[in-house]
């Protein structure tokens, strides 16, 4: 299924087959930021893992600053009972009183039960565009592709190159859009049982500990001015496969929850898709 119109999906193929868009060594791409050794690059760079325990989590960080770009990783989730832990994977520039993100956080769940994917967009300090999503596959099975294709007119989620949410720029409408701050890459896990799973009411269970998650096969197409990518839309194809994500996987939307906003929604929230 293409994502954007026949003529991007050529180009971004054109230009893994020449190079540009590359697997990376993570040793050399990004740093374990904390976690006390619970942080791991192995295999020569081909593999990194993540573990919490009952004393921490850990996480870690890109080495370069990304400013749009088709931006993602291979990434298998914490398996069984994942419940309370939290896995947190996101673009987020610096300075965090007005920071931008974009943000995908993975919420553990009991055994056989459906991890859910809760996105949401930060600009200038001010997130509260949250949307969640069951997925249409076992995430912790296997390794499966999470990518952020941002660029100057739109933020698409995805998974496995099926567009998850879509977050346009209507800043005519007075709705901001981060497009000024380059972003890191970040990922995170950590224990959230306060509030992670169903709303608090499963609690980690230490006794299966530890908890860990891995990743793999990193890349960024950051060209700018010569990526035509840059200005493309979604072909009609990709916006019938986005509705079936909404249909049957949403679980919750900000711009449906009345209650949280009696006086009316963003302007966001009128002008769909």
């Amino acid at each position: 299924m293409a994502i954007l119109s026949r003529s991007a999906t050529s180009i971004i193929a054109m230009m893994i087959i020449m190079g540009q868009i590359s697997c990376s060594n993570l040793a050399r791409d990004f740093d374990i930021t904390w976690g006390n050794g619970r942080g791991k690059i192995l295999n020569n760079g081909e593999l990194l893992t993540l573990t919490l325990d009952r004393d921490s989590g850990s996480g870690f960080q890109s080495k370069n600053r990304f400013l749009f770009g088709n931006i993602g990783m291979q990434l298998k989730l914490v398996p069984g009972n994942s419940a309370g832990t939290v896995t947190a994977y996101y673009l987020s520039s610096e300075r965090w009183d007005t920071h931008d993100e974009i943000d995908f956080e993975f919420l553990g769940n009991v055994s056989g039960q459906p991890y859910t994917v809760h996105t949401n967009v930060y600009v200038a300090g001010k997130g509260e565009r949250e949307q969640q999503f069951h997925l249409w596959f076992d995430p912790t099975k296997d390794f499966h592709t999470y990518s952020v294709l941002w660029t100057p007119r739109t933020i698409l989620f995805m998974v496995d190159g099926t567009p998850l949410r879509e977050f346009r720029s209507l800043e005519s409408k007075g709705v901001p859009f981060p497009k000024s701050q380059a972003m890191k890459l970040y990922s995170s896990i950590w224990n959230a049982d306060q509030w992670a799973t169903q709303g608090g009411r499963v609690k980690t269970d230490w006794t299966l500990a530890p908890f860990t998650a891995s990743y793999r096969n990193f890349y960024a197409d950051t060209c700018r001015a010569g990526c035509r990518w840059m200005s493309e839309e979604l072909d009609p194809t990709a916006r019938e496969k986005l509705r079936w994500v909404r249909r049957n996987f949403m679980i919750y939307d900000y711009c449906t929850d009345a209650k949280r906003f009696p006086r009316g929604f963003p302007p966001e929230c009128y002008a769909r898709f």
